[in-house]
């Protein structure tokens, strides 16, 4: 028996072809190489930043399409560097990066002109999917992905849209979700162990605590086969798989 393949994401580039460009701005230089290498395998061009003034001076000269933007820095915070941003015209995604999480701080920087906030600790697979999200609604980003659609029975994934389904339901998933149905779907009556899962969906600061894998496994049983024939399976001892519905 073939064992099934992972494939890859649809790639995303500019309409002229060119690679999507990514500014990531974060004073943690080992944080901001991490992100860099996460967004470059997406085949990306990437340019880091560690302070506002800095990210500021890359932004008028390398015009991205999306930035990741840290909002505690030493000179400017992001929230000042995103205002000076759209007063250069730079009107583009911004995906806020910090380590608050209170709802004043996420009001403040949507508030701002941010598109979207991920809080620290955070998953690599997360930030890229919310990237992904933000700019593929970009008119000047196209996909080559020849079939955005994964499915598996009546389950529908959409790559492209984001948007997921079973029977026609739409079915609301958050990014980390969304990553780990992908991952099961995209490998469908294969079991994939937690270790697996965890080296594939999250990638930054989880310790590699396999309780993890539990709880959005959890989760997406609770959205994915509510009021359903069951789809997650869990083979005990060894992992989950999804199939379509017996």
């Amino acid at each position: 028996m073939t064992t099934p393949q992972t494939l890859p994401p649809a790639k995303l580039t500019r309409i002229d072809g060119s690679p999507v460009r990514a500014l990531v701005v974060d004073d943690e230089v080992s944080l901001g190489d991490l992100l860099q290498m996460a967004l470059r395998y997406e085949g990306w061009d990437v340019r880091t930043a560690t302070g506002g003034q800095q990210a500021l001076s890359i932004a008028r000269q390398f015009k991205p399409d999306v930035v990741v933007l840290d909002v505690m820095m030493p000179d400017l915070d992001g929230l000042e560097v995103l205002h000076r941003m759209r007063a250069d015209g730079l009107d583009i995604p911004v995906l806020f990066l910090t380590a608050k999480d209170s709802v004043d701080d996420r009001i403040a920087g949507l508030t701002a002109g941010g598109d979207d906030y991920v809080t620290k600790p955070f998953s690599l697979e997360e930030v890229v999917a919310r990237l992904r999200g933000l700019i593929r609604r970009s008119s000047r980003i196209v996909s080559d992905a020849i079939d955005p659609e994964l499915r598996v029975g009546d389950l529908l994934l959409n790559e492209e849209s984001y948007e997921v389904s079973r029977a026609g339901v739409p079915i609301e998933l958050t990014a980390t979700e969304f990553e780990l149905l992908r991952y099961l779907m995209r490998n469908p009556r294969r079991v994939l162990s937690k270790s697996q899962i965890l080296d594939r969906v999250w990638s930054y600061d989880f310790g590699g605590r396999s309780s993890i894998v539990e709880i959005y496994i959890s989760y997406l049983r609770k959205k994915i086969d509510a009021d359903a024939a069951p789809m997650i399976h869990t083979v005990r001892g060894v992992g989950y798989l999804i199939k379509p519905a017996s």
